[in-house]
């Protein structure tokens, strides 16, 4: 017995040293770059445990991420090293498919390096983001399975007080270094905040999964597990609640800076020019930008024009956009008019798709209506994806605060760019994606994503949507929309506009209900240059979807074309146009 399992053992250590002794330099070259993308993603997941956990990856669960400074340092001296274990990779001798994926992972690691140097990380909470509000959402995608589940999430919310405490450290070192944000902003996270302080535990969000235990607990189970709950709420998320409002109030803000454009910061039109580069994956300037923004909307208005005269309103189109913003009849009456709307709008969508799409995504996606504690500083509408495991939804969130303020004649394009054919399609397709590595499947350009969405409400379109004119004025409002983003975000942020100013040039030229003009004038401040993505993804995939009709006449299939721009995940721009490029060749 020992004998033949010692043959065994050489048998099998024979076979392995010939089989990477057979293998070629290549193979040798692909399965070392593939190791670097495996180990890193697993390292992801361990260093941001809820990150996993929104993924569906349960091994964490009881884990919390460290955001003190040290560690985010220890996060930039690890990219350095991963950098330098890629470059060593011989790039010349990879199929061309693994350069794109070699390209793409040191572009990566470059620009997450870069971002270093700016030091944002010392500003880590906004109105649009931050642990005050992530923490709060990680009841919504914990599993409460079981006890242990149960339990995990409690140990999380023990964890919660260093969270913050690391938090209010980075902040501190950003008053002295005055990397700071602008205080209008910073005043507008004080209610988020305090929206989660209250004398009763019970009446936390954070306490919501004791009210949904699994049919299979006992009663002693739930009574133990809703008293450890109230006791983590009151002894460690309350006091660090009202510690960072106490905080914010009387420190930090008397420091945030008074102006609203990055260009304040320290090296802030370096800044903003990465950012730039990076969302819209181009070389483009700030100025080129402004004035492709301009352009952009000349052409939009004078489609806007014929919308004019289709409803036969007299007066300029100036007059025509305050009368859309301004008549009650364009604007809902409840939260479940807005939400009953949107599930019409897909359903009807989602028959259409099978016109457009060879492939379409698996996993389902769903509505949600926009946490109330942070609605009133949210966006209009925004997408979480689904995790890979599919098990729950992709979610389509729709801010149903103050309804009468949210436009009924936006509602399909904002459905189409939110939900299918625009981020879900997409997103859960590229996770589908079985022959990419993960962070191309769970990741990529903003330019592409954003740039997809607004093409897809495009799509809304030709799948004959928008039969009604204000409908269709919706569709060119909000395309309107994102050509004014790249007048108004560069404009605060390098051309040193003021908040008002991004404002009111947003009310001459758009629709839009004040508040969500308002909402998202301030998103821009909070995260600069994401803005730019949309527009010039959307122009880049039309670009080259023109393109290959010219190229290809009656050969040109629209439905094999949608599959080959989302066969390859969330790509920069470039790397799109060679992919199209011989796509073309190969039909021609």
């Amino acid at each position: 017995m020992i004998k033949q399992s010692f043959l065994l053992s050489l048998a099998i250590i024979f076979m392995q040293v010939f089989f990477v002794n057979a293998q070629t330099p290549t193979e040798n070259e692909v399965q070392k770059m593939h190791k670097i993308f495996d180990e890193e993603w697993e390292f992801g997941l361990q260093r941001y445990p809820t990150n996993a956990t929104y993924n569906g990856d349960h091994r964490f669960d009881d884990k919390l991420e460290d955001l003190s400074e040290k560690a985010l340092l220890e996060d930039l001296n690890r990219s350095k090293q991963v950098l330098e274990k890629i470059k060593k990779i011989n790039y010349e001798i990879l199929p061309e498919n693994e350069k794109v994926n070699y390209l793409l992972y040191k572009t990566q690691l470059e620009e997450g390096i870069e971002y270093y140097k700016y030091k944002t990380y010392l500003m880590p909470i906004g109105q649009q983001g931050g642990i005050h509000i992530g923490f709060a959402e990680i009841q919504g995608y914990s599993r409460f399975e079981t006890v242990s589940d149960y339990e995990n999430y409690i140990k999380r919310m023990n964890g919660f007080p260093k969270q913050i405490d690391d938090t209010i450290e980075r902040m501190k070192k950003g008053v002295r270094e005055k990397i700071v944000p602008p205080q209008k902003i910073m005043e507008k996270v004080l209610p988020q905040i305090q929206a989660q302080i209250a004398e009763d535990p019970t009446k936390s969000i954070i306490f919501e999964p004791a009210t949904k235990f699994p049919d299979t607990f006992s009663e002693e189970q739930k009574a133990e597990l809703t008293q450890k709950l109230k006791d983590a709420i009151t002894k460690s998320i309350m006091p660090s609640n009202k510690k960072l409002y106490d905080f914010i109030e009387k420190d930090y803000l008397p420091g945030c800076r008074k102006e609203f454009g990055i260009w304040s910061l320290p090296n802030g039109n370096d800044y903003y020019t990465y950012l730039a580069k990076s969302y819209t994956t181009t070389n483009l300037t700030p100025q080129q930008i402004f004035e492709l923004g301009e352009s952009e909307l000349a052409r939009i208005r004078k489609e806007m024009e014929k919308i004019k005269e289709q409803v036969a309103f007299e007066g300029s189109l100036d007059e025509f956009i305050v009368f859309v913003r301004n008549d009650p009849k364009f604007y809902a009456k409840s939260g479940d008019e807005l939400m009953a709307g949107f599930g019409e709008i897909l359903v009807k969508m989602d028959k259409k798709l099978p016109d457009f799409f060879n492939k379409l995504p698996q996993k389902k996606y769903g509505l949600r209506e926009i946490e109330e504690f942070r609605a009133v500083s949210a966006p209009v509408a925004y997408y979480y994806p689904p995790p890979e495991d599919g098990s729950r939804p992709g979610y389509f969130y729709v801010n149903t605060t103050l309804p009468e303020k949210r436009a009924t004649y936006t509602m399909e394009a904002l459905a189409f760019h939110e939900a299918v054919p625009g981020h879900h399609l997409q997103i859960a397709l590229a996770q589908e994606l079985k022959n990419l590595p993960k962070f191309r499947q769970h990741g990529g350009a903003t330019a592409f994503v954003e740039g997809w969405g607004l093409y897809a409400e495009g799509l809304g379109k030709e799948a004959g949507f928008y039969q009604s004119p204000y409908s269709d004025y919706g569709r060119l409002t909000f395309e309107a929309w994102r050509a004014v983003r790249l007048i108004v975000d560069t404009g605060m942020h390098y051309f040193k506009w003021t908040r008002e100013d991004a404002i009111e040039f947003c009310k001459k030229n758009l629709s839009l209900a004040e508040v969500d003009i308002v909402s998202e004038v301030e998103r821009y401040i909070s995260t600069p240059g994401q803005a730019l993505a949309y527009k010039i993804g959307e122009l880049k995939i039309r670009e080259l979807r023109k393109k290959a009709e010219n190229k290809l006449g009656k050969n040109f299939d629209l439905k094999e074309f949608h599959d080959v721009i989302l066969k390859n995940g969330a790509v920069p721009l470039n790397v799109l146009e060679k992919i199209i490029d011989e796509w073309v060749a190969s039909k021609s």
